[in-house]
């Protein structure tokens, strides 16, 4: 069988731009290169399509300098609607060269410009095949207010919470803060559109609520306060295959002295959390828990793949936090883990994603 050309595309303008090109490394190197021809594309932070070096080396997680995407001078000219699928390449004489017929796209993209919706327009209107989450799905996560408002109208519980917009709380703060005060102790405050838990602040009094605040402006203008929920972190991974929709059997993040699960958590090594991998919990929750996860994937539209995180109450309630449509994807990732524990390897869930760009 013919390989099939896969561009896999990293980086990008948002604040995650080093999540994602660290994911980047973790498929590089996975990547089944016997069915599959990979060019890699980096796009920098001011936005540059690049061609960037087949090496996963390069864009390896290292804690104590992040990797990113240089402007190295190329400049990538993607195909056009009505012509060839040929991918051409700017040199920085000038000259341009082409690098092969592509089939699809796996767009490893986090936050804004990559995760909500802007890229896969984009390559729709070009059309060239994608992996991952359409437009209406990547949008609708995205923006965790309208995600909450989506998944409710289905009957899936969600935290209480509050949107602030910039503009309202510097015109008047007053009647933001009583709606916050109704809300209760302890809060979450973040950004809207933003991921990683970045410009994500807890509140345990309420006097730090104006400090949470600007943070999470620092990121977006728009903001949402919730109640903190209690209730263990439950992760499930769900995966668009040829037959249907799959749930993973779920992840758990424990808390041991973190106040919640950040950055540093997350990505940097971080002590005070666990990462577990299936979780354990009771077969009637296990089946509760997949139910959800795969009811939420459905409400947004999903497409791909998703991780739906949730809290699990003591009373059994599920309560979704959110759902990631390209989620954390290094191979230390909750996502990656979750299919390793449910029998699908690193590199066959990679192979997943991709068979179900090239089917649409």
């Amino acid at each position: 069988m013919d390989k099939q050309t896969v561009v896999v595309l990293f980086g990008g303008r948002s604040s995650e731009h080093s999540i994602s090109s660290a994911t980047a490394g973790g498929v590089l190197q996975a990547i089944d290169r016997g069915r599959y021809d990979v060019i890699p594309v980096g796009i920098t932070r001011e936005g540059a399509f690049v061609l960037e070096d087949d090496d996963a080396v390069k864009f390896a997680l290292d804690a104590e300098q992040l990797p990113e995407v240089v402007d190295n001078g190329t400049r990538i000219r993607w195909p056009e609607p009505g012509g060839d699928r040929m991918l051409r390449v700017v040199q920085t004489d000038g000259t341009v060269t082409d690098h092969g017929e592509i089939d699809v796209v796996l767009p490893i993209l986090h936050g804004t410009h990559g995760e909500d919706g802007t890229i896969q327009g984009y390559f729709d209107t070009l059309e060239v095949p994608y992996a991952g989450g359409g437009v209406l799905d990547s949008a609708l996560c995205m923006d965790k207010h309208f995600m909450k408002v989506v998944l409710q109208s289905v009957g899936i519980a969600v935290a209480p919470w509050v949107t602030v917009r910039r503009a309202d709380w510097v015109r008047d703060a007053a009647p933001v803060r009583a709606e916050i005060d109704k809300l209760g102790l302890p809060l979450f405050v973040k950004p809207a559109r933003a991921g990683s838990s970045v410009g994500v602040s807890k509140v345990t009094e309420l006097s730090e609520l104006d400090a949470a605040l600007e943070v999470a402006f620092a990121e977006d203008e728009k903001v949402l306060v919730e109640v903190g929920v209690t209730g263990r972190e439950i992760e499930v991974a769900i995966l668009e295959t040829r037959d249907g929709v799959r749930a993973s059997l779920p992840g758990e993040i424990v808390l041991t002295s973190r106040g919640f699960y950040d950055f540093e958590g997350k990505y940097l090594g971080g002590d005070g959390v666990d990462v577990i991998c299936p979780a354990d919990v009771a077969d009637s929750e296990l089946a509760a828990i997949q139910d959800v996860g795969v009811r939420a994937f459905r409400a947004v539209d999903g497409r791909g793949l998703a991780r739906v995180d949730m809290f699990l109450a003591a009373d059994g309630q599920l309560i979704v936090n959110e759902l990631n449509t390209m989620p954390g994807f290094t191979p230390i990732s909750m996502f990656p883990k979750c299919w390793v524990a449910s029998g699908l390897s690193y590199g066959d869930l990679i192979s997943e994603l991709i068979e179900a760009g090239l089917r649409r």
